[in-house]
């Protein structure tokens, strides 16, 4: 993959994360933002052990992670399980989350989810460069599930074929569209679009549910920690310009995507949605409907497998200890396909 012309700079060198040993970070310049929220940045995290193993012989070598809605980079156990399979690990927080929010920035805003291709294209060309124009897996969760099939598919539209080097998708719990009943759907569309329109950064009443931010953090019922700046309990304000974004990157997804690569999706079995903390939170979705995700990952393209996790939360890899394990484990066995499927056609 070239390097994006529009890009001011390359990105700045590698320096220690905030993860901790093994962990980098260098900051991919972005210019001025296109909405209007002064200079913006995304930022690069590697994870380098200090010994590391060698990489796969047949297929990706590196894998690169792209986090949802009020979320950046923190899975240390993703990384470091991916490490022990011998692939390079890269996570990208994407301009205005995580590492890259900067002050009087409104959080994750974006007006159009095709500006991330800047960071995207600039992310893969800087991991393949490492790797030594290895090919790379991509893997996301939640709202990332969401812009990684766009951009694949925008660059398949533009080029004519898959973007180099990339050999596979994972996606954890894609949002692949809204939540509820058709009708209110429909009806909320309409108003999405027509007031995202003119008050792009208003906020969409009725949100600040705290139950799945309670569940995860160990500040409250969970286990995992994480900066609650970043990826506060009851989430960040959701803004009717980027609903209207979301909504636009949805219907195409509906409409159909050819994104070129097989792609794995994990899943909760279950979905349960209530304004409190219940133990019933832990071992369902309680952002996103399953059954949308179901009907929604044929429109992909390409082979796609899809697993239901018993057990699992939104995010399946900050589940607890046996469905974490199981997903894991689901994600071990998809791996060796990918490699003895891309083998075969090396074969062929």
């Amino acid at each position: 993959m070239t390097q994006n012309p529009f890009l001011p700079s390359q990105q700045s060198a590698w320096g220690p994360d905030l993860l901790g040993d093994g962990y980098q970070r260098s900051t991919i310049p972005l210019g001025p933002d296109p909405d209007g929220e002064g200079e913006i940045e995304a930022t690069l995290v590697r994870y380098s052990p200090e010994r590391p193993l060698d990489p796969p012989t047949v297929g990706p070598t590196a894998v690169l992670y792209v986090h949802g809605y009020t979320d950046y980079f923190f899975q240390r156990h993703v990384a470091e399980h991916y490490a022990a399979r011998g692939f390079r690990f890269y996570a990208l927080d994407l301009r205005k989350c995580g590492r890259s929010l900067r002050a009087d920035q409104t959080p994750h805003f974006i007006s159009d989810l095709s500006l991330y291709d800047a960071e995207l294209d600039e992310a893969v060309r800087i991991v393949r460069d490492e790797v030594g124009g290895g090919t790379v897996l991509l893997t996301a969760h939640s709202t990332g599930g969401l812009i990684l099939p766009l951009w694949l598919d925008r660059v398949r539209r533009r080029t004519g074929e898959t973007p180099a080097g990339i050999a596979g998708v994972v996606l954890n719990s894609p949002w692949f569209d809204l939540q509820g009943p058709a009708y209110v759907r429909g009806v909320g569309t309409a108003a999405i679009r027509a007031i995202g329109r003119v008050r792009r950064t208003a906020r969409i009443p009725g949100q600040g549910i705290a139950t799945y931010g309670t569940s995860i953090s160990n500040t409250a019922k969970g286990e995992w920690d994480y900066n609650l700046d970043w990826k506060p309990l009851n989430g960040f304000p959701v803004r009717f310009g980027w609903l209207r974004a979301i909504r636009k990157g949805q219907a195409e997804l509906h409409r159909g995507l050819d994104i070129g690569v097989p792609s794995l999706i994990l899943r909760s079995k279950l979905t349960k949605f209530a304004r409190e903390y219940g133990p019933e939170i832990d071992v369902a979705d309680a952002v996103l409907d399953v059954k949308q995700i179901q009907r929604w990952a044929g429109c992909l393209g390409e082979r796609t497998t899809i697993v239901p996790v018993e057990g699992a939360r939104h995010d399946v890899m900050l589940s607890s200890a046996e469905p974490l394990a199981t997903a894991l484990r689901e994600l071990d066995l998809w791996l060796d396909w990918l490699q003895a499927h891309i083998q075969e056609r090396i074969t062929q």
